[in-house]
């Protein structure tokens, strides 16, 4: 065998036992590993207060990877805490009545449709016409569940927070106001006490305003019941003309006596 054979055997048998080595190496890594996670696992599953530690720390690692990966942080529950629902799985009357009003006032079908569907289920309970309510809830704010007067009128039917507190309470608080429901619900309570007070639908409209007591009420109630009408028409079929969108400003009248709602509608655009 020439030096040049005995060379390259040498070098063969080196690489030989290098690749051997390394095999063996990785291969109890490996099974090392294995056995980590195997007695990690029983760890964790005898002792459940590390199981819960581990969750924790690993759901944080993997929001935070998440956030400097796409650059938001994501929450999958956060769909529950949204107002909507779609307009195709409403009642056909409830449907055309949510319909119309989001083309008329320029709000999307689906958080209409979610105020819709509970107007409905408010009225069969109170025995007060949905459609009545929903016209309250566009004469006073338009369907913008954060709208607030001069004088402190919140929400979707501009209820006086700080006079109504105690009917947050059961709500979680005062900034329960802004939460459409919760508003529509409170509103709808002021509104029963307010025709229970008057006797009237059109009496405890005035009320509801603030202008019980004043010989004008800024032609409110007239702007309710007609869109009342409205409503009546479209949730039963009848052909209606789509008029165009309305922001009705709720001010107050300076020097002027209000009821218990302390607010008075100067209504423009009528």
């Amino acid at each position: 065998m020439t030096a040049s054979q005995k060379f390259t055997k040498g070098v063969r048998t080196v690489a030989s036992d290098i690749a051997q080595g390394f095999f063996e190496i990785t291969h109890n890594s490996v099974a090392l590993i294995g056995l980590a996670v195997m007695f990690a696992v029983i760890a964790l599953t005898a002792r459940p207060e590390l199981r819960q530690v581990g969750e924790v720390k690993l759901f944080s690692w993997l929001q935070t990877r998440q956030i400097a990966t796409a650059g938001i942080e994501n929450e999958i529950g956060a769909i529950d805490r949204a107002t909507a629902t779609s307009p195709k799985d409403l009642p056909k009357q409830q449907a055309a009545v949510a319909y119309w009003l989001s083309k008329k006032y320029r709000v999307a079908p689906e958080p209409l449709s979610a105020l819709v569907a509970e107007a409905y289920q408010i009225g069969i309970r109170t025995k007060l016409d949905p459609t009545l309510i929903l016209a309250i809830m566009a004469v006073e704010s338009g369907f913008n569940p954060f709208a607030q007067s001069p004088v402190g009128a919140q929400g979707l039917m501009q209820v006086m927070t700080h006079i109504h507190r105690d009917k947050y309470e059961g709500f979680g608080g005062k900034l329960a106001a802004f939460d459409p429901v919760t508003n529509l619900r409170v509103g709808v309570k002021v509104l029963q006490d307010c025709i229970a007070r008057a006797g009237s639908m059109e009496g405890g409209l005035r009320y509801y305003v603030g202008a019980a007591n004043l010989e004008d009420d800024g032609g409110y109630a007239s702007k309710v019941m007609a869109e009342y009408a409205r409503l009546e028409m479209v949730a039963t079929g009848r052909p209606l003309r789509q008029s165009a969108p309305q922001s009705i400003p709720v001010v107050a009248t300076p020097n002027e006596p209000t009821d218990n709602l302390e607010k008075v509608a100067v209504l423009l655009n009528s």
